[in-house]
């Protein structure tokens, strides 16, 4: 999958990643714990999503 791009993991068994989507920058958070897993878009304290520069099709206009 060439749209996400893990950018952050921590943990073997219980693992948090950071992923951003290259069309948009949003970045979500991925968690997974034995059979159980996550994920959720990153948000500022507005409630707005995190959003990384340098992606998007904007950026690359």
């Amino acid at each position: 999958m060439d749209r996400f791009q893990k950018v952050y993991s921590q943990g073997m068994v219980a693992v948090v990643e950071i992923w951003v989507d290259t069309e948009t920058g949003v970045n979500y958070m991925f968690q997974r714990n034995g059979n159980g897993a996550g994920l959720t878009p990153l948000l500022d304290q507005e409630g707005k999503p995190i959003i990384t520069p340098g992606y998007g099709a904007s950026d690359r206009a």
